[in-house]
């Protein structure tokens, strides 16, 4: 019988083996979380998937068979150094010829139109006496037609009228509205004002006294809104609201102007809803600050240095205030005065209508919102004597725009998607002797252009794979420019708001110091060079690279030119030679096609030629059928040579495809292949129906087939791809959800085996996912142990197995939904970690075209006095007032106005320009494998990663009994970039180099002042306005 000494030794001793027990139990599930994934294993799958992968691609695409072909030719051909600078001086040089015949065509129309106006008696029984307008104007119609058989890429010409009227070539039949109403007038338009008068600096007054409560203050600022539509990126502004005291409408504009851009505008549009009326109004303190305000702003060398103008929008002035007059602006009256005077009382209009006389100006008066429009128009007309009298056709060029509002440009729109374009125009002036101190303009001729005109002038295959030609205007926005996106919610033709006046600094964003877009600006010829990050792939892959960037100015217009080059391959081109013959019998071939937006042979010219494609007039051209044909005789040469190196792959293809015992399970079902010349050859591999992906290398892929703007995506990235190798990708979707059900895979062709040497070609396959997939997992199941006891497995649930691309994309997963995510919003502390290693890198991207979602007031003011039902109820409501003989001004109008327009405060989203910042994510070269461990909240979590073979891809395979819950995802979301209000003001504030306009009118001492407007009888017009109302009202 044991003894207690013995029983307390046992029980220590149970004790001991107890803790033991614990302690082997809690070493062993420790053991267990810090599980170690063998990097031998991983690099066998790797290894043996590349190899299979590699074999699959390279004897599909014929990669090998191609290369030893452009090998073979590899003496025979001559590698040249681009010259950049020369290059773009012969590229400007070609725009200038082009941009010279459209504005000569424009010459020759105002020239008739002049002309036939001297020539034309005036009959004073046409009525409405714009029937004499419409009578002389015919002799347009034979120089419309003329200048189409010189130039028939002239789409289309017009010429619009001082009166109103707007005569076009050719002519197309108008759709009304859903109002039926055809609310068109080309003296609003952009080219229109540009042409009729000279850049201007403006101060605009408005009174907001607490007579102009309600209906007036709707109206003074539809007035405003107005007066800001017919101002133009060369003329500079501000609005100052007026009453005992002065308030900016942006305060922190104080004391100065700024550029009438789109943002500037739409920014003072929304400061114009939060003004309202009260106290008494004191003009003198308005009118001493404007005055100080142009005189200052002036000096500083910053505006428009040309026509100033004070606006000045009240329902009266007491006085004449020519005391300060006489101070500021007598006897030279270098500030026109423009007086509107708001309402229906005319006690005031005598001091107004002085005012305007007194200063060159013009006095009008607005009672009704209709009147607005008309009346704001009247100031242009002003502005135009001295060019009028100077007799200075002026041509001036637009930016570029989106024009939807002329039928043509619907029609046009409906064929090509909406089309971005510069407009020419000139301004059409009387030259009868009679008339000429008064300066009367007649109207403005223009044309259109499309932009992609200017880039069929550009040799794409001269500026090799990435590279690219640009063109800005004077005030640096991009008149063309491969990565500027006008519209968005893709498919909806919607246009951002600023769309037009996208800076080139905008785009070209690693430029910080704006040294290449002033260089641009200030018309300088040179060259610049800086390492960019070029966004593909709908932004979601980013190139790095070197450019140098070549640039000029293109004479006679207000543009200039850029070429960028990107170093390495980007900068050589080589020159084959074969003959005619041996060229033409392979273009015969079916898989044969070009790149429709290049420019091969110019079919624009001669109306026989449009319905040829570039392949057709290019065979008509080499036959000799066709001698009116203008062909590009070194591109063409080259198309010839690459067509007969290339040839034999459609024979590989064909026998690839004929053998029963290959691609037995239809896994590759596209085999293509394009050239430096943009010459692309295909073969299907499954019939026509039965492939995958029914849009991929069609005319609406836009990202992989040769356009006007770039080459195929899947040429532009194998090209950065180590020879040799294949680049692996899906395709994303345009969709929230990303769910791609095939893999492309391409390569480069090369003729040296070094970095100068140019890639000629790029060719590729595209397969099945769900092959590509299979490929993949069957490889992950191999092992090297003798007896086939695989120590781990991707068919373990202890470890997850991922395959992924050189940008952290999934291309394979167990969990089939997470294909194409990106692998770090799936595995955050595994991306984490190999960010911090160095095995991946991000990189940092800015988009200041983005559009953002923003919460906004659905209430506005003005707004439902805009509307034309709510206008109309307005209007009763004032005939009604008027009838209990209540003062317009006073409560009564206020208090309906307020009720009609007052609306439920509500927020609603809306999407609006916005500046964002975002990551995107590249692959370390030099870092083929590399393993870790993420110590995480309770467990620690073990990776390998492993590159494949020969591709830009990786096996990610991650411990997965460590979920690490405590590391957040790292996505690629944009976060937009918020400025304070300190910042937002100096943004304001900030312009950058400009150039401006090179003519300017702004006065001429011939030009008769005394025509400066007057008030109509206002019985007359109340009694029109009433008429109409009451026979709507009675007739119910």
């Amino acid at each position: 019988m044991a003894g207690p000494g013995l029983q307390r030794r046992a029980s220590r001793g149970a004790s001991a083996l107890l803790a033991a027990a614990l302690l082997y139990a809690a070493l062993g599930a420790v053991v267990r979380s810090e599980q170690q994934i063998p990097l031998s294993v991983v690099k066998l799958w790797a290894s043996a998937f590349g190899g299979e992968i590699k074999s699959i691609a390279a004897k599909y695409s014929g990669s090998q068979l191609l290369q030893k072909k452009y090998k073979e030719y590899e003496k025979d051909v001559a590698i040249e150094e681009i010259d950049g600078l020369q290059l773009v001086k012969k590229l400007a040089k070609n725009m200038e010829e082009m941009f010279h015949k459209k504005s000569e065509a424009m010459r020759r129309l105002v020239e008739a139109a002049e002309e036939a106006h001297l020539k034309h008696e005036f009959d004073a029984d046409l009525q409405p006496a714009i029937v004499n307008g419409v009578y002389w104007s015919e002799s347009l119609n034979k120089v419309f037609v003329d200048n189409f058989d010189r130039d028939p890429s002239l789409i289309w010409q017009y010429f619009g009228s001082a009166k109103g009227f707007f005569r076009q070539y050719p002519g197309i039949k108008w759709e009304p509205d859903e109002n039926g109403v055809i609310a068109f007038d080309c003296r609003n338009r952009k080219w229109y004002i540009q042409a009729a008068t000279s850049p201007k600096d403006v101060v605009i007054l408005v009174d907001v006294s607490g007579s102009m409560k309600g209906l007036r203050l709707t109206i003074a600022k539809q007035t405003v809104s107005s007066i800001l539509d017919t101002l133009g990126d060369d003329d500079f502004f501000n609005i100052i609201a007026y009453n005992e005291e002065l308030h900016y409408v942006e305060p922190c504009l104080n004391g100065t102007l700024v550029q009438a851009d789109r943002t500037n505008k739409e920014h003072f549009r929304e400061h114009l809803d939060k003004l309202f009326a009260k106290g008494i109004g004191m003009l003198d303190i308005a009118l001493n600050e404007a005055f100080n305000i142009l005189s200052d702003f002036n000096h500083t060398g910053q505006g428009s240095i040309c026509s100033q103008a004070i606006m000045l929008i009240t329902d009266g002035a007491v006085d004449t205030y020519d005391t300060i007059f006489a101070k500021y602006n007598w006897p030279e009256r270098k500030v026109r005065i423009f007086t509107y005077l708001i309402g229906r009382e005319a006690a005031f209009a005598d001091n107004l209508k002085w005012m305007a006389c007194a200063n060159k100006g013009f006095f009008t008066q607005i009672s009704t919102l209709a009147d607005v429009q008309e009346n704001v128009m009247e100031y242009l007309h002003v502005l135009s004597r001295p060019k009028v009298i100077d007799q200075e056709h002026d041509v001036v060029w637009t930016e570029a725009y989106i024009d939807s509002t002329l039928p043509q440009a619907q029609k046009l729109a409906d064929d090509q998607g909406l089309v971005l374009m510069t407009t020419v125009a000139m301004p059409v002036f009387s030259k009868q002797n009679e008339t000429r101190s008064k300066g009367i303009l007649l109207g403005v001729v223009g044309t259109d252009v499309p932009v992609k005109e200017l880039l069929k002038t550009i040799p794409k295959y001269k500026l090799g794979i990435h590279g690219y030609a640009f063109a800005i205007t004077n005030n640096g926005y991009i008149l063309t420019h491969p990565e500027l996106r006008p519209l968005y919610e893709e498919g909806k033709k919607r246009r951002k708001p600023n769309y037009s006046s996208v800076d080139l600094s905008e785009v070209e964003w690693e430029d910080r110091d704006d040294v290449l877009r002033n260089a641009m600006v200030n018309r300088k010829t040179g060259k610049f060079s800086m390492e960019v990050k070029k966004t593909v792939d709908k932004g979601k892959r980013v190139l790095v690279m070197t450019n140098d960037y070549y640039y000029t100015d293109i004479k006679g217009t207000p543009f200039s030119l850029g070429v960028a080059l990107s170093r390495g391959h980007g900068k050589y081109f080589f020159r084959g030679n074969v003959t005619i013959e041996e060229g033409l019998h392979d273009l015969e071939h079916p898989d044969v096609s070009l790149a429709d937006e290049w420019s091969y042979c110019n079919t624009d010219l001669h109306p026989e030629h449009r319905h040829l494609s570039q392949l057709e007039a290019i065979k008509l051209y080499l036959k000799g059928k066709e001698p009116l044909l203008q062909c590009d005789k070194e591109l063409i040469q080259e198309v010839l040579f690459d067509a007969v190196v290339s040839a034999p792959i459609e024979a590989y293809w064909t026998s690839l495809a004929l053998n029963k015992s290959e691609n037995s399970d239809k896994g590759v079902e596209v085999a293509f292949l394009g050239t430096r010349t943009g010459l692309s050859r295909i073969n299907l591999f499954v019939g026509a129906e039965q492939l995958t992906n029914q849009d991929f290398l069609k005319a609406g892929d836009k990202e992989n087939i040769f356009n006007a703007d770039h080459f195929p995506l899947w040429y532009r990235r194998a090209a950065e791809q180590i020879p040799g190798s294949f680049v692996y990708s899906i395709p994303f979707s345009t969709g929230i959800v990303n769910k791609s059900n095939v893999v492309t895979a391409s390569t480069s062709i090369q003729l040296l085996d070094e970095r100068k040497s140019p890639v000629v070609a790029a060719v590729g396959i595209q397969m099945k996912l769900e092959f590509f997939q299979r490929k993949f997992w069957t490889a992950s199941r191999q092992c090297a142990s003798l007896d086939g006891k695989c120590s781990i497995s991707c068919d373990d649930e202890t470890v997850n197995c991922y395959l992924i691309d050189n940008n952290g994309f999934i291309l394979v997963s167990e969990d089939y939904t997470q294909t194409g995510d990106f692998f770090g919003e799936v595995e955050g502390a595994v991306m984490n970690k190999l960010l911090t290693m160095g095995s991946f890198k991000r990189i940092t991207l800015y988009d200041y075209q983005a559009m953002c979602r923003a919460n906004k007031d659905s209430s506005d003011g003005a707004s439902g006095l805009l509307d034309p039902y709510n206008a109309f109820l307005a209007a009763v409501k004032w005939i009604m007032t008027e009838l209990v003989l209540f003062l317009v001004e006073f409560n009564l109008c206020s208090w309906w106005h307020s009720d009609m327009t007052a609306k439920a405060q509500k927020l609603k989203q809306t999407l609006e320009p916005c500046d964002t910042e975002y990551p995107a994510f590249v692959s370390e070269r030099t870092i083929k494998e590399t393993s870790g461990n993420i110590a995480c909240e309770d467990c620690s979590k073990s990776f390998v990663i492993q590159q494949i073979p020969s591709s830009n891809l990786f096996m990610v395979v991650v411990d997965s009994s460590c979920l690490c819950e405590s590391v957040t995802p790292i996505t690629m979301a944009p976060i937009e970039i918020r400025y304070n209000e300190s910042l937002k003001c100096e943004r304001l504030k900030a312009q950058k180099i400009r150039r401006r306009p090179e003519s300017c009118h702004g006065f001429h001492p011939e030009e008769n002042a005394r025509e400066c407007g007057g008030a109509p009888s206002l019985q007359a017009r109340r009694l029109l306005t009433l008429l109409p109302l009451f026979l709507m009202l009675f007739s119910r």
